[in-house]
């Protein structure tokens, strides 16, 4: 499948913005603390992928009622669905200058991952989590993500790499009081 930007300009997926908000006090100790443990900028990237995928739980896997959807409140509550853990690795990437796209797939409801640029191409990762019969991992040498469309079930990958997220997935983070509300509210298309 080809990537698509939403954007040609390459540092809109270095910015921040209300969600990817990686200009925060606690993102940048956390991007801090990961780099010293890196050897270079895919080093790092492994590192900072790993702690969102591992240290961060997906709310629903936890039976944590708490919706997160600012990278920080991630980071500081330690909890968040798909979308939030992707923001969470968004700006620890563009922390430490690594253009990152958020990036999603359509199953029942829409799935979200980002997308990380090195060497002049764009590769998905996905931070969800790994629980049995999901086994995501860091990869720039083809894709390993938590789940792979069915066409014959019309699911897909959406080919579009976005600089911030989309509108209708911040939107249902953002309305919902808790996780239970936001399973009944899960955007099912974008």
């Amino acid at each position: 499948m080809e990537l698509i930007q939403n954007t040609s300009d390459l540092s809109a997926y270095l910015a921040a913005d209300e969600a990817i908000d990686h200009e925060h006090p606690l993102v940048r100790e956390t991007a801090a603390r990961l780099a010293r443990s890196a050897a270079d900028s895919y080093g790092y990237a492994r590192l900072a992928f790993e702690f969102v995928r591992d240290e961060i739980p997906h709310s629903q896997d936890s039976g944590d009622p708490r919706v997160t959807w600012r990278a920080s409140d991630v980071l500081e509550q330690g909890t968040g669905i798909c979308y939030a853990k992707a923001h969470a690795l968004a700006a620890l990437l563009r922390a430490e200058d690594i253009p990152t796209a958020l990036c999603y797939q359509k199953f029942d409801v829409v799935h979200g991952l980002v997308a990380v640029r090195f060497n002049g191409a764009w590769h998905r990762q996905d931070p969800r989590g790994n629980k049995p019969g999901v086994d995501a991992q860091f990869s720039l040498d083809g894709e390993w993500l938590a789940f792979v469309p069915d066409l014959e079930f019309n699911e897909l990958d959406y080919p579009v790499l976005y600089a911030e997220p989309h509108p209708v997935v911040l939107s249902a983070l953002k309305a919902a009081p808790d996780r239970a509300h936001l399973w009944q509210t899960l955007p099912t298309a974008l």
